[in-house]
């Protein structure tokens, strides 16, 4: 017996071994997904982040911590392929992995709980975002210091969540303080301000607080400016400052007159002019702003002809907004020649809401206290004409009062769009939506 058991030693000996996965193989596999997935070849850097997973699970086990980075890259691809529940499982493990093997602080959670916050907007799982994101972003202040810039990242799609939950306390806590971040990041004279300001001041138009916004657009001018001449950089700022004088006009100065902001004199060479108003409210300076920006467009090299024609549209959005229908068509068409040549005309496919002031029981003007209020959604079906009027204006489903279902309607009727556009000429579309969120007192029991 025992020599038959020395020659079954002597076998497995003499036989060749199954060897688990080395490093130099797994770090082999890792530099070809990084070359196909920073390719954006997604679909060829899946299968080899897969095998990545596959190879550190078979030479550290199923429940190493090892696993964690390989299964983030492995969430961010699916997530890139728009395979959402896959990429939500992928995050899933490799924070639990985490979690089971370190603290709550462990620095090596940001990217999962990043990819996993993003992944729920995607999905539209705001509740979800908005609570991992969250967490991401608290974690990241506590690791990396209050201002750091790992967390710009994150504060996006954190407001979008909040945004979409209707909860704009929060958002515009955390816009302010994504600004603040920017400022301290690249400092208050960087050109790579531009783009958190445009963001912060489209948070104020949204919100109908347009002289703040204006302010902020003011601001990223004077930075663009260079010896005071308009360039190219301007021309979102430009963009911005006709945007807000035309919502201002439209739908009316900023509720709480008292959070003004000061005077734009401070900022760029721009001089506004705060009288010069036309009888139907529109103060010129909007309509002087697009034609700076346009004249900036043409005269760069090559032209840029998609975002000429976006300026264009905004210069018929000014127009038709202030009456001047004719005006507004010739820009329009226009526009659409120099989206054509820049490739899509795609802008101008679908209506573009202009003008629509909420009624005061929205959820973005209503100043009911959560705790007595109860949410309801009305959703309106109308037409929009070739000119941007509004008609066959009828709320078709609601479980909200009456009266907010008027208060709806009415806003739609009231309402500007900006028409489609077919070959170049504006055309009535039929069956255009709006939801909208209102809040009435909650009724006591």
């Amino acid at each position: 017996m025992r020599r038959s058991w020395l020659g079954l030693l002597a076998a497995l000996l003499a036989a060749p071994c199954a060897l688990a996965a080395s490093d130099a193989e797994r770090v082999a596999v890792y530099h070809e997904f990084r070359q196909h997935f920073d390719a954006h070849e997604f679909d060829a850097a899946l299968p080899l982040a897969e095998q990545l997973v596959a190879l550190t699970e078979e030479q550290y086990g199923a429940k190493a911590r090892e696993l964690a980075v390989p299964l983030t890259n492995l969430g961010t691809t699916y997530h890139r392929l728009g395979k959402h529940a896959e990429a939500e499982k992928a995050y899933v493990r490799s924070i639990q992995l985490l979690e089971a093997a370190s603290s709550s602080t462990d620095k090596q959670l940001l990217p999962p709980l990043h990819g996993l916050g993003v992944t729920y907007v995607a999905l539209g799982q705001f509740d979800n975002a908005s609570l991992v994101l969250k967490r991401a972003v608290d974690l990241s202040r506590n690791l990396n210091g209050l201002f750091s810039a790992e967390q710009l990242a994150m504060l996006d799609p954190l407001i979008r969540s909040y945004v979409e939950l209707g909860d704009y306390q929060s958002a515009e806590k955390e816009h302010q303080y994504a600004f603040e971040v920017a400022e301290t990041t690249f400092g208050k004279e960087d050109s790579r301000l531009l783009e958190p300001i445009d963001s912060y001041a489209r948070w104020y138009e949204f919100v109908g607080r347009y002289s703040t916004a204006r302010a902020l657009h003011a601001r990223a001018l004077s930075i663009a400016e260079h010896d005071g001449h308009v360039t190219v950089s301007a021309v979102d700022a430009l963009r911005g400052i006709a945007r807000t004088y035309r919502l201002e006009a439209l739908n009316g100065p900023e509720d709480d007159p008292q959070r003004e902001a000061p005077g734009f004199s401070d900022f760029g060479s721009f001089e506004f002019s705060p009288f010069a108003v036309t009888p139907r409210g529109f103060n010129s300076d909007g309509e002087r702003a697009l034609l700076d920006a346009l004249q900036a467009l043409a005269k760069e090299q090559p032209i840029n002809h998609a975002r000429l024609g976006e300026t264009g549209v905004d210069l018929g959005d000014w127009y038709l907004s202030s009456g001047d229908s004719a005006k507004a068509m010739s820009a329009y068409r226009a526009a659409w020649k120099e989206l054509q040549l820049g490739g899509s005309t795609e802008l101008l496919a679908e209506p573009r809401q202009l003008a629509y002031r909420p009624p005061q029981a929205s959820i973005t003007r209503a100043r009911l206290d959560p705790k007595d209020a109860e949410e309801h959604l009305v959703e309106v079906h109308f037409t929009v004409l070739s000119d941007g009027h509004t008609s066959d204006v009828a709320a078709t489903s609601s479980d909200a009062p009456e009266q907010l279902q008027k208060a709806v309607t009415l806003a739609v009727k009231r309402a500007r769009y900006g028409p489609r556009l077919e070959e170049g000429e504006p055309v009535a579309t039929a069956d255009v939506v709006l939801r909208e969120r209102v809040v009435a007192k909650r009724k006591r029991h």
